[in-house]
């Protein structure tokens, strides 16, 4: 992953809950599918922390997406607002790039 890539810190904070999680469970007791499950949990955590702020850029797009199909706007309206929303849209989205 190239360091000038805005998910590279997203990737690293994933790559270490991951690792993080499969340590504490190495060093605990439990059955071998109790520590899968929670290597599991840990990874998913780390994806939803992570991915949030996609979450809510989606969210609101399609807000103004919604608005601009309703067809209550005039084109230039429309436009405006959907300039504005992709100004705001975080900087990690705009890349096209997921890892």
């Amino acid at each position: 992953m190239q360091n000038d890539n805005p998910n590279t810190e997203r990737y690293i904070a994933i790559a270490r809950a991951c690792l993080k999680a499969i340590n504490d469970t190495a060093a605990n007791s439990g059955s071998r599918e109790e520590k899968i499950q929670a290597v599991y949990q840990a990874i998913d955590k780390a994806f939803q922390s992570e991915f949030a702020e996609y979450r809510q850029s989606v969210a609101i797009m399609a807000s103004v997406l919604e608005r601009i199909a309703s067809g209550q706007l005039d084109a230039d309206k429309a436009a405006s607002l959907a300039r504005q929303t992709l100004e705001q849209q975080p900087a990690s989205t705009k890349t096209g790039q997921m890892h």
